[in-house]
């Protein structure tokens, strides 16, 4: 019977993803801690369907964003590089589409889990070997087996940041690091995607991006909570308490106004002006240009376990 589950299980993953390749399929659990220390995660509990890519390297480096997010993403690379051990490691990317953040050279030597609630998501990820389709909030890795985690333009989606960030401390192994990448809410960017309609938020991906297939299914933008703990202070706080320290932090201009100078000079000039207007009003005191931000935090080795 186990035989047969596991041939049917395949022929459902073959026809899901879009690329060739030996697939196999592992179906497990957010209910059941996944095996990243034994056979490549394979388990034994079936739950929601867990695809492990074996054979294609489809590894590539994503370009580096425009002005400070790219600078800033090149430091974040440099702190990983120096942090992390040699050889063969563990990373959990909790959320992830069809390309990462991290350098392709860290992905080749890395065994790569990523889990998204969103089924497109998971069907266009070509480069992680374990692909889970669940919620980040609530999914449960072995704890301490871990060496990254990455969290990248994700927290502002989610409703319980508290449980996610737990869900990461408990999986991360002492000396392991988190990397989380989000919009700064106290931007003027973040301030216009909290308060303004997902309607507007297509519009302008499609319009003023150029993105032509926003808000299909599996294509940002992506609705939005803005928990508290997204603000960098607070999430911060927050990682200190389950023993966490703070490797690499900088908050940078929103790459927003680095693509609209490009594709769109004379708005971005206006949003420009409006901005130092803003900045001026508030006397200097917070910038509204930072509308992104990178965190690298790392385990303590006597990391208290208080997760929830």
């Amino acid at each position: 019977m186990q035989q047969a589950l596991r041939k049917n299980l395949l022929r459902s993953a073959a026809s899901f993803l879009p690329m060739s390749g030996d697939v196999r399929c592992a179906p497990i659990g957010s209910s059941v801690q996944s095996n990243l220390r034994g056979s490549r995660g394979m388990a034994h509990d079936v739950a929601p369907v867990n695809l492990v890519l074996l054979s294609q390297d489809l590894h590539q480096d994503t370009a580096l964003p425009a002005g400070e997010a790219g600078r800033s993403l090149a430091s974040v690379h440099a702190t990983l590089n120096d942090l992390l051990p040699l050889g063969e490691i563990a990373i959990y990317e909790a959320g992830g589409g069809a390309s990462s953040y991290l350098p392709a050279g860290l992905l080749r030597r890395s065994r790569v889990t990523v889990v998204d609630i969103d089924p497109a998501q998971i069907a266009n990820n070509g480069y992680a070997e374990t692909r889970i389709c669940d919620d980040v909030q609530t999914h449960r890795l072995l704890p301490d087996s871990i060496d990254l985690v990455t969290c990248y333009n994700v927290i502002e989606h989610l409703p319980d940041v508290e449980a996610a960030l737990s869900r990461f401390a408990e999986a991360v192994r002492p000396g392991g690091l988190i990397l989380i990448g989000a919009p700064h809410p106290r931007s003027l960017s973040g301030l216009v995607t909290k308060y303004s309609p997902h309607w507007f938020h297509v519009w302008f991906y499609r319009y003023i991006r150029g993105h032509a297939r926003a808000g299909e299914p599996g294509e940002p933008p992506f609705p939005v909570h803005y928990h508290p703990l997204v603000l960098p202070q607070r999430l911060k706080a927050f990682m200190a308490r389950k023993g966490f320290e703070t490797a690499y932090e900088r908050v940078y201009e929103s790459p927003r106004f680095a693509e609209l100078r490009v594709r769109h000079r004379a708005l971005a000039a206006l949003v420009d002006g409006a901005t130092c207007v803003m900045n001026a009003l508030l006397g200097n005191r917070v910038n509204l240009r930072h509308g992104d931000y990178h965190l690298v935090m790392r385990k303590r080795a006597t990391a208290l376990q208080n997760v929830v």
